[in-house]
């Protein structure tokens, strides 16, 4: 039979069929039930329509759906199923079909309007930002669970994430968000992407990127820190960075990619890197989620850890701006300039070879300003720098960008010339302080607490710069100043002198002693690094306090609107800057080795408290309470050397991320930590529960609202197990 007349009797068939009998809603669910459910939920539907058929008829949604669905075996139902189907797909998108019926010559030329959606009411609360929301308050205005209460919180459900990866991950640094009834979350090595419902925990999509050889060379693998939602329109949409530095847009309502956003909703974040002269690899990936703010998606960059590069030069972290509908790229925002650019006069000898300068950590946004701050890391390498002399911008600074242009509004740089790894670590925190005042907060590896007006960047308190040890490892070029707040003060301790050695007892105090002799003691937070022995001195290195991974870090801190109060967890660990020149592994001049941290038998070399959390008045710069951040470690209390010693509790120099509520600071103790969670009071820090976990809480702890039930969600770890995502409610 010749093809044109098939078709034609075929359409023949179909006007027939489509006219002579009424389209059924219910009908429709039974099909979608039986044919289109285990791809798809009714729920989607309206984000669906909303997205990318508003103005279209019914007509042409019967015919997308009879040629391409079920996905398996396309056009195997029968044309009045597939107009029942078009029903029910339309009322779940909330395109009203009256008494649930409608002739299928009305639903075929109706256009496709959907109505309005209700807007979730009190019994409802969103999580929709890794901090909460842009502004990175980490804060919630719920009071279900309160002082009365907390006690009994119960396990709502939990979320095995052993079957995600190619193994098991046992240690899980996600955090989740909840938008809309579902909660979704990264879990595996190979960061696959979940939603579950908020209520019960059961799964409703899943998906796996598929890096290739790019995850075997990744930098950064493993689940990474969360996801980024954003509501584009209607589309509800999921961002994501893959190990492979992918950038990658989901449909959060089906977890399949959104092909019209880059290649079939993928983004290569490779291309148009300025990569390291004489560097073939490219050593940079991500383990945060991006910023999706106001229809532009930005991406940060991360490098292999810096102690130890293998040459100084190496891939700059370039901030980029894409289309949040398209995946274009809009604008480059280069963290180390090129001639001719503001900040390149910083770098004495050129930054043409240099690298790094990423944004690893999660990003804020005020769209009010139109602005998208960026916490901004050290330059290649952490612990020399005497490749790139000059205080080296936009290195371990805070920058204020458009966000639809990335030219830059302004800059604060927290360390010049950094050579201690103070990566600017964690988001900006948008704080509307109770005087009126628009403030920005950042927190600092080296416990500094800056804070400046977000428009302009003009200081809220004082700063000051002060004269600071020079280098004396040979070629260095160390900053004579560096920038000190005058308010607040540090929230944890900075350098390392002899008073600050561990003397629980007299005999450990003078083992204490012994064990600091080999090294240098540190004046400032800024004493610079030192050479592993000394030709002069023959001393083995610097001790140094905080450490570079903090001090404060990634988790950073939760801000009370209400009250102005700042809520900072910090740690305190030793460390030794000590240099190496090591020609087999690096072409730099020196590099982080020698020595390990000493200790007593196990005791650490500083005296406690090992980690604490600090309440701050932002409105005045005074700290308000300061209390410790968990028990004594095991170890110590039960340490033979601390036989019949009461030290009280110490905390531990464990990592704690926080949540604020209406009336409690919630704190889990991070990795290292207990199977605890922590609720504090936060107007006086007092202990109002604690909470026995099935894991330590590795992942910083968020709450929502659905259905009228308070829910803390977070990630637990334990070790020789599969990592878990746990809710707890109250019963």
């Amino acid at each position: 039979m010749p093809r044109l007349l098939f078709l034609m009797i075929c359409s023949t068939v179909f006007a027939a069929s489509a006219h002579g009998q009424e389209a059924s809603v219910a009908r429709g669910q039974e099909v979608f039930e039986a044919d289109c459910s285990r791809c798809h939920v009714p729920v989607e539907m309206d984000a669906r329509l909303r997205a990318r058929w508003v103005g279209r008829s019914g007509g042409d949604l019967y015919d997308l759906i009879r040629t391409t669905m079920p996905a398996e075996t396309p056009g195997s139902l029968t044309n009045d199923q597939y107009m029942d189907v078009t029903a029910f797909i339309l009322q779940s998108g909330n395109v009203a079909i009256p008494d649930g019926q409608i002739s299928q010559a009305a639903l075929t030329a109706l256009t496709i309007t959907p109505g309005a959606v209700e807007e979730e009411g009190s019994d409802s609360f969103a999580w929709a930002a890794y901090n909460g929301t842009n502004a990175a308050n980490r804060y919630a205005p719920l009071d279900q669970i309160d002082a009365s209460n907390v006690a009994d919180l119960e396990i709502a459900w939990q979320f095995n994430a052993g079957p995600f990866g190619p193994e098991p991950e046992s240690t899980s640094v996600t955090t989740p968000l909840m938008v809309n009834g579902r909660v979704f979350f990264t879990a595996g090595a190979t960061r696959n992407v979940v939603a579950i419902d908020a209520a019960s925990g059961q799964m409703l999509w899943m998906w796996r990127p598929d890096d290739g050889e790019r995850f075997d060379a990744a930098p950064r693998k493993g689940a990474g820190k969360g996801l980024t939602y954003y509501d584009n329109d209607g589309q509800e949409t999921i961002f994501v960075i893959t190990p492979g530095y992918y950038l990658v847009a989901l449909d959060a309502t089906t977890g399949r990619e959104i092909e019209t956003f880059g290649e079939k909703g993928w983004v290569d974040l490779q291309q148009g890197l300025r990569r390291g002269p004489g560097r073939d690899d490219l050593d940079i990936g991500m383990s945060f989620m991006p910023m999706a703010v106001d229809g532009v998606v930005i991406t940060g960059a991360a490098h292999l850890v810096g102690m130890r590069p293998v040459a100084a030069s190496n891939v700059k972290g370039d901030v980029r701006g894409f289309d949040a509908t398209t995946g274009e790229l809009l604008w480059t925002f280069k963290t180390i300039p090129e001639p001719g650019e503001p900040g390149y006069e910083s770098w004495l000898a050129g930054a043409e070879f240099t690298g790094n300068a990423g944004v690893w950590a999660p990003m804020s946004a005020d769209e009010e300003l139109g602005l998208v701050y960026l916490p901004v890391e050290s330059a290649t390498g952490d612990r020399y720098g005497g490749d790139r002399p000059g205080n080296n911008l936009f290195s371990s600074s805070t920058v204020a960008v458009d966000y639809k242009t990335g030219e830059m509004r302004w800059h604060f740089q927290s360390t010049h010339h950094d050579i201690w790894d103070w990566d600017t670590p964690a988001a900006p925190i948008l704080a509307n302080l109770p005087d009126g005042r628009k403030a920005l907060i950042q927190t600092l590896k080296q416990s500094h607490l800056f804070t400046f007006d977000r428009a302009t960047g003009a200081p809220l308190f004082p700063i000051e710069e002060r004269p600071v040890p020079g280098s004396d490892v040979p070629g260095e070029w160390s900053a004579l100043t560096q920038p000190f707040p005058m308010k607040p003060l540090p929230y944890d301790r900075q350098g390392f002198q002899e008073d600050d050695l561990v003397d629980f007892t007299p005999e450990i105090l003078a083992m204490a002693k012994e064990a600091a002799a080999p090294f240098r003691f540190s004046e400032s937070v800024f004493t610079p690094p030192s050479l592993f022995k000394d030709p002069i001195d023959g001393t083995e290195g610097t001790l140094h306090l905080p450490s570079s991974t903090g001090g404060s870090n990634w988790e950073g801190a939760a801000y009370d609107p209400e009250t102005g109060i700042l809520y900072v967890p910090s740690r305190t660990a030793t460390s030794v800057l000590s240099l190496t020149n090591e020609p087999d592994v690096s072409s730099v001049a020196f590099i982080h080795g020698g020595s390990r941290t000493p200790s007593v038998q196990g005791i650490p070399l500083v005296k406690p408290p090992y980690g604490r959390i600090t309440a701050i008045d932002m409105t005045s710069g005074d700290h308000v309470w300061q209390v410790v951040n968990g028990d004594t470690p095991e170890s110590i209390r039960n340490h033979a050397l601390l036989k019949g010693v009461d030290m009280g509790r110490t905390g531990k120099p464990t990592r704690s991320g926080l949540v604020l509520t209406k009336t409690l600071l919630f704190s889990g103790e991070g990795v290292g930590g207990d199977p605890v969670l922590w609720a504090h009071d936060k107007a006086t820090g007092e202990i109002v529960a604690k909470i026995d976990m099935p894991g330590v809480v590795t992942g910083v702890p968020m709450t929502y609202m659905h259905e009228g039930k308070q829910y803390l969600v977070m990630a637990v770890s334990s070790r020789g197990e599969a990592a878990r995502v746990v809710a707890l409610a109250l019963p």
